[in-house]
């Protein structure tokens, strides 16, 4: 991704948020780059009586839905703040200069896109699955294929997500992921070792 040297060369700014503070807020228009570089982020919208639908959950490295600033379209999510995090943030306007000046960019910013539009796609196979059990194996198989190193042996990805962000990730209730987790651990589809789970 973009080195924060780079970020910080065309004015950057570091920036602070605390657990659930957001970072930018749907509607509103994108006037900043971002790039995390402490902590984690989800992009959400609250639904129908105040449910959390999660998108999808960024860490360090990650750049924050950088698709909007090629659009004039205004956020149709919001980014908060897991935990606390810190973000490199450049205006809209710096980053345009960036990239003419450093064009061999473009493809790292492609591929970054293509990834998050991928991901996308993979959720939105879930929403015409009824069995919950098929829902969150379809992502965990995102999870596994998309994770680092060489090891993908059978419970070798942990699941760094609890039951609530599996939930909203999946659009299913708390009790429901509860109960379908341990259906596939009594099937042998995933392993659970004091409370975490394992794919």
């Amino acid at each position: 991704m973009i080195s924060e040297k780079l970020l910080l060369s065309f004015g950057a700014e570091y920036k602070s948020y605390d657990h659930d503070d957001r970072i930018f807020s749907e509607n509103e228009f994108p006037n900043y780059f971002y790039l995390i570089t402490e902590g984690k982020i989800k992009l959400n919208n609250y639904i129908e009586n105040g449910k959390e639908f999660i998108h999808g959950i960024l860490d360090e490295n990650n750049t924050i839905a950088t698709s909007y600033l090629f659009s004039e379209k205004k956020y149709s999510v919001n980014a908060v703040a897991v935990n606390e995090v810190t973000v490199l943030r450049l205006s809209k306007s710096a980053f345009a200069d960036l990239l003419k000046e450093n064009k061999d960019l473009y493809p790292i910013l492609l591929k970054d896109v293509s990834e998050y539009m991928h991901y996308q796609s993979v959720l939105m196979q879930t929403i015409a699955i009824q069995s919950p059990e098929k829902k969150i194996k379809i992502f965990l198989d995102y999870l596994k294929e998309n994770e680092t190193g060489e090891e993908k042996d059978q419970f070798s990805l942990q699941i760094l997500l609890t039951r609530q962000q599996l939930a909203s990730i999946t659009g299913l209730s708390v009790e429901t992921v509860i109960r379908a987790i341990k259906n596939m651990e009594k099937n042998g589809i995933l392993k659970i070792q004091n409370r975490k789970i394992f794919y």
